[in-house]
C-alpha cells in the first residue's frame, strides 16, 4: 500500500496542511462542494456518497486529473485497507495516483470482490490467505498462492466477460455470515448473520428481514471467498449490524 489516507477527516485540517506544505497564507484551498465518487458498494459499483467508510483500499488509478471516476477499475489488485497506516498522509483522488476507494466494512469490500492489503493489513492477509487456499484447494493448487495468483483467481469470479458483476444462484440457508445477496425481485443488497438478513446502504444497514430457509438467492460475494467464509474468516462489520441485531433482541 502506498502512502496512505488519515480518513475521516476534516476539510480544514487537510486545507492548512496544504497551505503549509506550499509556504503559503491567507489562500483558501477549493474543495468539491459534493461528495466524491468513491465509495464502493456490496455489488462493485463506485458511487457518490457523504457516508463514512471504515476501510479503504483501491483498484489502481480510476479517476482523471478533475477528480472524475473514468474507468471502474484497472488491473487485477483489489485490495483491502485500513484508514490509517504509519501515520502517512495522501490527497484523496490527487491527479496521476491511484484512486482512494473506501467500504463501509470488510464484508462490503470482499462482496465487491476485494481482498485485504498485504502490507497495511499483512496479518489479515495472511490469514485469509491461508483459509482462501485451505478452502479452494483446486484453485490455490498451494498452501500460500502469492498476491498475484490470488488477484488472477479472484479477478475471475469478480466480473463476466461483459464487465458486469458475476453471481450465482444458491439457498439462502446454505451461506456462512459475512455473504452478501439480493433476494427474488429485489434489488437491495444483504448481509447474512445468523438467522437474519441485514439491509445495507451506504450509511450502515438499517434493516433486517429473516434469513428465508427454502429460497434461493443471488449471491453477490465471488464464490470463493463465500468458502473462504465458511472456512472460517470473520469479516470485520459496521457497527450498525449489532445495532440491528440489538433491536430486534429488543422486540
Amino acid at each position: 500500500m502506498p502512502p496512505g489516507v488519515r480518513y475521516p477527516y476534516s476539510t480544514q485540517s487537510i486545507a492548512a496542511r496544504k497551505l503549509r506544505l506550499a509556504g503559503l497564507r491567507g489562500m483558501v484551498y477549493p474543495f468539491p462542494a459534493m461528495p466524491r465518487q468513491n465509495r464502493v458498494t456490496p455489488f462493485g459499483d463506485i458511487i457518490a456518497s457523504s457516508a463514512r467508510g471504515t476501510l479503504m483500499g483501491n483498484r489502481g488509478r480510476l479517476h482523471d486529473d478533475r477528480g472524475h471516476i473514468r474507468r471502474p477499475f484497472l488491473g487485477q489488485r483489489w485490495i483491502i485497507c485500513r484508514l490509517a497506516f504509519k501515520d502517512w498522509w495522501r490527497p484523496v483522488m490527487a491527479p496521476g495516483q491511484y484512486t482512494e476507494l473506501f467500504f463501509l466494512d470488510e464484508a462490503t469490500a470482499l462482496a465487491a470482490g476485494h481482498r485485504p492489503c498485504a502490507e497495511c493489513q499483512r496479518e489479515r492477509f495472511e490469514h485469509f490467505r491461508a483459509l482462501w487456499a485451505a478452502a479452494n484447494p483446486r484453485l490455490a493448487r498451494a498452501p500460500r498462492p502469492s498476491a498475484a495468483a490470488l488477484d488472477a483467481l479472484l479477478h475471475a469470479q469478480r466480473l463476466t466477460s461483459r464487465r458486469q458483476k458475476r453471481t450465482y444462484a444458491t439457498p439462502a440457508a446454505s451461506l456462512p455470515g459475512g455473504t452478501f445477496v439480493v433476494l427474488p425481485g429485489a434489488s437491495h443488497a444483504y448481509l447474512v448473520l445468523g438467522r437474519w438478513l441485514l439491509r445495507w446502504s451506504p450509511f450502515g444497514y438499517d434493516a433486517a428481514v429473516a434469513r428465508p430457509a427454502s429460497v434461493s438467492v443471488r449471491v453477490l460475494t465471488p464464490r470463493s471467498v463465500v468458502k473462504t467464509l465458511a472456512a472460517g474468516y470473520t469479516p470485520a462489520l459496521h457497527p450498525s449490524a449489532q445495532d440491528v441485531l440489538k433491536s430486534l433482541d429488543a422486540n
